[in-house]
């Protein structure tokens, strides 16, 4: 369904998106982003040593890859089979490049990928420990006023890239960057609590 202003992506296949991000619509990407990055995070998670920093870095190398890979894109194909075809050749490149002989064969394994699970290592602002929430909120204070302000809105008042991009005047792009700086800070800071006794 088209809008007055727009084309509605909500309701286009990702097959279909890519299409669109073929022909520069960034609009299309952001859905795109919306869809996967979860999910896609915690593969990353899961196969590299639930390592936070690493799956974000990848996380990010792996939508610009996206972008830059548009057009190698057989839009007749499946669009998840594809970027977790990217997504595990990234995982093999590293363990090559780390010369690691991994003695567990990375599995990609689309239907067994839990697409609401978050690790724990991802800041659960939703965890009752006042401890957690102060450090937190020390943490936050230290970060530029711009990332943390995009991280508390996303994670704290659950709004939506689209509505952080509003309330700040900036792209989406933007709003995303500022996001994968700011988690990748806290995940460092704050980098005791990623246990079970958490």
């Amino acid at each position: 369904m088209d809008f007055q202003f727009g084309i509605n992506y909500n309701n286009k296949s990702d097959e279909e998106l890519m299409v669109f991000i073929i022909k520069g619509k960034e609009k299309a990407f952001n859905e795109l982003y919306e869809r996967y990055s979860k999910r896609l995070f915690l593969f990353f998670y899961q196969k590299l040593y639930q390592n936070n920093d690493k799956a974000q870095d990848l996380l990010q190398d792996l939508f610009l890859k996206v972008i830059e890979k548009a057009e190698a894109f057989d839009h007749t194909k499946n669009f998840s089979v594809w970027i977790y075809s990217i997504a595990y050749n990234m995982c093999k490149n590293e363990y090559r490049n780390n010369s690691i002989k991994a003695d567990k064969t990375i599995s990609l394994d689309l239907e067994n990928v839990n697409k609401k699970t978050v690790p724990a290592t991802i800041i659960n602002i939703e965890n009752n420990h006042s401890l957690f929430k102060k450090c937190l909120d020390i943490e936050l204070e230290k970060l530029n006023k711009k990332h943390s302000l995009a991280f508390t809105l996303r994670h704290q008042d659950n709004l939506s890239i689209k509505e952080i991009s509003d309330i700040m005047e900036c792209s989406e792009g933007t709003v995303k960057s500022r996001l994968f700086y700011a988690s990748k800070k806290l995940a460092v800071t704050l980098k005791k609590f990623n246990s079970d006794k958490y």
